[in-house]
């Protein structure tokens, strides 16, 4: 056996290896829905951010589908080794674990925890075909018209759908949902008018307010947004207390280790924290960064997983 010294040669390049620093080749970002939506928006920036300091590729891979369980399982069964990580909501996270009995994947335990990476709010917003100008108005129209109002989700079971359906029992009107692989397309069809109603990020919808092609008529935060401070909130027009929007996290595979998992949250860290990256693809996009640790958002999933279960169970929803 030829050696190096006193280190056989094997160990040495074995030990070299193991010493590289991450990542030495391509990272892939799995997007769990369409391309166009908010998830997709930002898993791109960030991505090429992230090419840039690593030196690397890193390449975001779209899997919709299934309420992002196709896009989860994907990234559950990859290897924990950071080379495959995933951008996603509370769905595949949270509400998939909770509504799915048969889920191909162990929920939580079957990711590692990166970064809680951005919160953002939502609004309500409508076709214009609805003759409503604020949310009391729609509610009135809603309860007049049981059954004649489509909204639109990102998924059966995502949290848009949850978060509507139990507006819906509060306030007992009957809407009719139509879930979407994201919220791109479902933006689409509101749009065009083949839905009347969606809860979603205003990212998506207030240029076409903006320009007369839909409506605002309350913002789902338990505050104002300061961005829209004419907007009622939804706890203000009818529901007191009522809230909801929604968060992006980076993940990986369970068993990833603690040194790369750290290595890939202090480089994320950085990156939304950078000036520059929050003037232009945070404070446009209407998100908050978080940048929380591995260790903080391990123990606010826990939280916010009792919280969605509490959700689910008074919303009613059922996925089949």
């Amino acid at each position: 056996m030829r050696k190096m010294g006193s280190v056989p040669i094997f160990l040495l390049f074995a030990s070299l290896a193991l010493a590289q620093p991450f990542p030495s080749r391509p990272v892939k970002i799995v997007v769990p829905t369409t391309p166009g939506g908010a998830t997709d928006a930002l898993s791109r920036s960030l991505g090429a951010r992230l090419s840039e300091l690593w030196a690397q590729p890193v390449v975001v891979e779209n899997k919709p589908g299934a309420t992002q369980i196709i896009g989860g399982e994907y990234v559950a069964k990859s290897p924990p080794d950071g080379y495959t990580v995933i951008v996603s909501d509370a769905a595949t996270f949270i509400m998939n674990p909770i509504l799915h009995k048969n889920l191909p994947y162990e929920g939580l335990r079957a990711f590692t925890p990166i970064t809680l990476l951005v919160r953002f709010p939502w609004v309500v917003a409508i076709h214009p075909s609805i003759p409503a100008a604020n949310f009391q108005e729609f509610v009135g129209y809603a309860r007049a018209n049981p059954g004649k109002i489509a909204y639109g989700s990102f998924g059966s079971g995502s949290s848009g759908h949850i978060s509507v359906d139990y507006m819906k029992k509060l306030l007992g009107i009957d809407l009719v949902h139509v879930p979407y692989k994201g919220a791109g397309p479902a933006v689409t069809d509101l749009l065009a008018g083949q839905i009347q109603m969606m809860m979603v990020t205003p990212l998506l919808v207030e240029p076409q307010a903006r320009a007369g092609k839909l409506r605002l008529i309350a913002a789902a935060t338990p505050n104002r947004i300061p961005r829209l401070p004419d907007l009622p909130t939804i706890a203000e027009t009818g529901v007191p207390g009522y809230e909801a929007g929604t968060w992006f996290a980076l993940a990986g595979p369970a068993g990833m280790p603690r040194d790369i998992t750290y290595a890939i949250y202090g480089e994320v860290r950085r990156v939304l924290n950078e000036p520059g990256f929050r003037e232009k693809y945070i404070d446009k996009q209407w998100f908050e960064v978080v940048a929380n640790t591995p260790d903080q958002f391990a123990t606010f999933l826990k939280a916010d997983y009792e919280r969605w279960e509490k959700l689910i169970r008074l919303s009613g929803v059922k996925v089949e």
